[in-house]
């Protein structure tokens, strides 16, 4: 008799659990919700990410509050997510370094696919070759030339390693076949600020971060990583174009939450998130950017975990043949 009271208690326990988070994320949000980015402020991750949180802020209405926990190639800010409540309240939104961060390190405090649930992807965003103003090379053909000639002097810039500019940099020298010299900074701006001042020769990045310096004359560019070219940037080649026929990359950046987040919590997310990628603010400013928002299809849950699973099939064996890891 005791054991079927212990048994019924439980049952209704588990019964009241399960009808109180389920109020709760029909309710959803109630709250201000953080959303993790990875990497410092003002870097193009985090660009995209408080045009997204702005937006969605509004149809939600609810504010997303933008928290940078740089370090570790974005690894530190997922896995305090990771480890977060998954109440809806806390979400990240992380580019590509979400996929080669699990080859990169090899000892991670969070398993990459497990550890989250999924809202949907934002934006896939182009790179860029640029180098110093200054430098000798006049197209990409003749860059690769170049440095192919220079390999021991000329310098590879980067935002760090799992950095979107350390990934790109990393598929350039495997595209040429050609090892060169890296130099990792602590994001994106200072990485940035050498190029400007000619401390360092080249650097693959995201268009969000080089396309109003490539505008403004302050550095060279050489290619865009995109099939086609852009229009922000009409005069500035595909890679494809100047000889390097596969060399396509693009920084993909996905919205996640923590394991265990109600589904009518993540369905809110996703929702929201459609909604922000039509405003026509986000829209005029990704453009701007030389990135588009991501149709309907893909801001869910289904592609963003695809997307996932076959970025990091697609980057283990580019990182294994480096032989660069972070740990």
């Amino acid at each position: 008799m005791n054991i079927l009271k212990t048994m019924l208690g439980a049952t209704a326990l588990a019964a009241m659990s399960f009808i109180s988070v389920s109020a709760h994320a029909e309710g959803y949000p109630e709250r201000t919700i953080t959303m993790v980015v990875p990497f410092a402020a003002g870097g193009p991750t985090d660009t995209v990410a408080r045009l997204v949180a702005e937006s969605m802020s509004k149809d939600l209405g609810q504010q997303i509050i933008v928290e940078n926990v740089g370090g570790a190639g974005g690894s530190l800010g997922a896995g305090r997510v990771a480890q977060s409540d998954p109440d809806g309240y806390t979400i990240l939104l992380h580019h590509i370094g979400m996929a080669t961060s699990a080859t990169l390190y090899r000892k991670l405090a969070y398993d990459t696919l497990n550890a989250f649930e999924y809202v949907g992807l934002v934006t896939d965003v182009p790179m860029t070759i640029v180098a110093r103003k200054d430098f000798e090379p006049t197209d990409l053909k003749g860059l690769i030339d170049y440095v192919k000639a220079n390999k021991d002097t000329v310098t590879v810039a980067n935002a760090g390693i799992g950095a979107a500019s350390h990934l790109c940099g990393m598929m350039f020298m495997s595209a040429i076949q050609t090892p060169l010299t890296t130099v990792p900074y602590k994001g994106t701006g200072p990485a940035m600020t050498d190029l400007l001042g000619g401390q360092v020769d080249i650097m693959c990045d995201q268009t969000t971060n080089t396309t109003k310096q490539i505008q403004g004359g302050t550095i060279k560019a050489y290619a865009v990583t995109s099939p086609a070219r852009l229009p922000v940037l009409p005069d500035v080649p595909t890679a494809a174009e100047g000889g390097l026929a596969d060399f396509q990359v693009g920084i993909w950046h996905g919205i996640y939450a923590p394991k265990g987040t109600p589904t009518e919590a993540t369905d809110r997310l996703s929702k929201s998130l459609q909604v922000a990628l039509k405003d026509p603010n986000v829209v005029a400013r990704f453009a701007e950017l030389g990135t588009v928002p991501s149709s309907d299809a893909d801001a869910t849950s289904a592609a963003l975990k695809a997307k996932l699973e076959s970025e990091i099939a697609r980057w283990k064996p580019v990182i294994e043949a480096a032989g660069q890891y972070a740990d």
